[in-house]
C-alpha cells in the first residue's frame, strides 16, 4: 500500500488551508511539510495498525497482520482454516442458546491423590457424539468432560448407591421397589 499519495493529499491540504493566511503562512506550510510528512506516515501507520489488530479479531482464528516494507505498508491476510468456515445460522444458536450452568466443583469426600485408573467405555455413537460436542463447547477435552460428568453425578443424592436410579425403580403409589428379571 503506497502512502505517498496520502501524505502529498495532506500537503496539498495544508497548502490551500495556508493560501487563507497570505504569504507568511503559505511560508510556513512550506517549511512544515517535509518534518510533518514523517509524522503523518507513522500517524497512518498507527492507524491501519490499530484498524489491522481490530479486524483481526473479528476474524478469529484467522488474522490480518500489518508489515511495513521500505516506507509502505502491506498487509498480510492469513484465512481462518478451511473447515472452520463460518455458520451465521450456527453461530446465532449457540449466542441464543441458554447459558450452561457453571461446571461441579470436583468431589470434597475424596482428596486427589493424583492416581488415575484407566477403563474402556463403550458409548453408542449419537451419546459418543454430544460428549464430544458438550466437551468442546466447556473447552475440555472428552476424557476431562467425563470425569467431571461422572463427578456431578456422584455428588447428586443417592449418586453414590451401587445401581443408581437407573437399575432400580420405584413402583408408584407404593413407597418399595421392585428388581429381578420377568418372564
Amino acid at each position: 500500500m503506497n502512502l505517498t499519495q496520502y501524505v502529498d493529499h495532506l500537503r496539498q491540504e495544508l497548502a490551500v488551508a495556508a493560501e487563507a493566511g497570505g504569504e507568511e503562512a503559505r511560508a510556513l506550510a512550506e517549511r512544515l511539510t517535509a518534518p510533518l510528512e514523517s509524522a503523518a506516515r507513522l500517524t497512518l501507520l498507527n492507524a491501519l495498525s490499530a484498524a489491522a489488530e481490530e479486524i483481526t479479531s473479528e476474524l478469529a482464528p484467522g488474522s490480518v497482520d500489518l508489515r511495513l516494507r521500505g516506507l509502505d505498508p502491506e498487509f498480510v491476510v492469513t484465512p481462518p482454516p478451511a473447515g472452520d468456515a463460518f455458520d451465521a445460522q450456527a453461530e446465532y444458536a449457540a449466542l441464543m442458546a441458554p447459558t450452561p450452568p457453571p461446571p461441579a466443583p470436583p468431589a470434597q469426600d475424596a482428596p486427589d491423590d493424583g492416581g488415575t485408573a484407566r477403563i474402556n467405555l463403550r458409548l453408542p455413537a449419537h451419546v459418543k457424539a454430544r460428549v464430544e460436542e458438550a466437551a468442546n463447547r466447556d473447552g475440555l477435552s472428552v476424557n476431562a468432560w467425563l470425569v467431571r460428568a461422572v463427578s456431578a453425578a456422584l455428588d447428586q443424592p443417592g449418586g453414590g448407591r451401587p445401581g443408581g436410579s437407573a437399575g432400580r425403580r420405584e413402583a408408584p403409589g407404593f413407597g418399595g421397589g421392585y428388581t429381578g428379571w420377568v418372564r
